[in-house]
């Protein structure tokens, strides 16, 4: 199949459905960017029919019809059953989306998750090619409402086996997560995810407050948000030197919400290096990513390439 011209891509959250078509000339070359709500609350079928518009609205203002459409998706194509896994929008679940499409749009169809499409991005376009064009081997992580993590080597995201390539969020980290929804227990999503900490420093206060409130308090010296902040720079060390002593990546780039806390670039790190069988020895930039939101459209877009 010929390289294409331009890259179309769809990042399909919870809410929305953002396309975008970019030129060959990085992360300022976008000739389409729109969105229309994703709908889920409204079924599997509904959101297939806003795709298609939003796949026709692209048409119409590029003037033609692509042979490949990349789709970053808020779970995992199962890669031997050929449904959607592990999907926040319940109603995708087992249902064969990338079959259903390609029939749809008449194309094909290159699917992956968000976070396999935030490292992609970040590699392709964002602070690894800016910074640290050599990589090979990148980790990408996302640490918001959920955890996840995506593996880009030799600028393809790599899905694995299963689909699961890359699934840093459900391993097991601490007793203390307590149960997940995934059916495990002390799941990294457990602890280090934003609602995850929030709960923490409920129970240790009986106070609801939100992660940037309680990161106020922490800068004041409150002593259960300074416990809550170290339970997310220790246990981050703990969770991320497992990636660090098995894959031993060129660059790990940390986006999400929970990301842009200072903490996890000075303790965070300090604490991976500590749980890294590395002598005591930590080479690997741990960095904050340069695209923000548009990581997971410009990453779908990039899936085709």
């Amino acid at each position: 199949m010929k390289e294409p011209k331009h890259l179309w891509g769809i990042d399909l959250g919870g809410t929305k459905a953002e396309g975008v078509v970019l030129g060959l000339g990085g992360a300022e070359d976008i000739l389409f960017r729109d969105r229309v709500p994703t709908g889920a609350e409204n079924g599997y079928l509904y959101i297939l029919n806003q795709i298609a518009s939003l796949v026709r609205m692209m048409e119409v203002k590029m003037g033609y019809r692509p042979e490949r459409l990349g789709i970053g998706t808020p779970g995992t194509l199962d890669p031997k059953l050929g449904t959607m896994k592990g999907c926040n929008s319940e109603c995708m679940n087992f249902m064969p989306l990338k079959e259903d499409l390609q029939r749809l749009l008449n194309m094909e169809i290159v699917i992956a998750n968000d976070a396999n499409c935030f490292a992609l991005a970040e590699t392709q376009l964002g602070i690894v090619k800016q910074h640290h064009p050599q990589a090979k081997v990148v980790f990408g992580v996302i640490m918001g409402t959920g955890v996840g993590g995506g593996l880009v080597v030799d600028g393809r995201a790599l899905g694995g086996l299963q689909g699961i390539g890359g699934e840093w969020g459900h391993n097991f980290l601490d007793e203390s997560g307590g149960p997940c929804y995934c059916g495990k227990h002390g799941c990294v999503e457990k602890i280090l995810s934003g609602p995850s900490l929030e709960r923490f420093y409920l129970s240790l206060t009986g106070e609801k407050k939100s992660l940037k409130e309680i990161y106020t308090l922490y800068q004041g010296g409150e002593s259960a948000a300074t416990e809550t902040i170290h339970r997310l720079t220790y246990f981050f060390g703990k969770a991320l030197s497992v990636i660090v002593n098995i894959i031993d990546p060129d660059v790990i780039v940390i986006g999400g919400g929970v990301g842009n806390i200072p903490e996890i670039y000075t303790e965070g790190v300090k604490s991976v290096r500590k749980f890294t069988f590395n002598n005591g020895v930590l080479d690997t930039p741990i960095v904050k990513p340069l695209l923000g939101d548009s990581a997971g459209v410009f990453g779908a877009a990039y899936l085709v390439q």
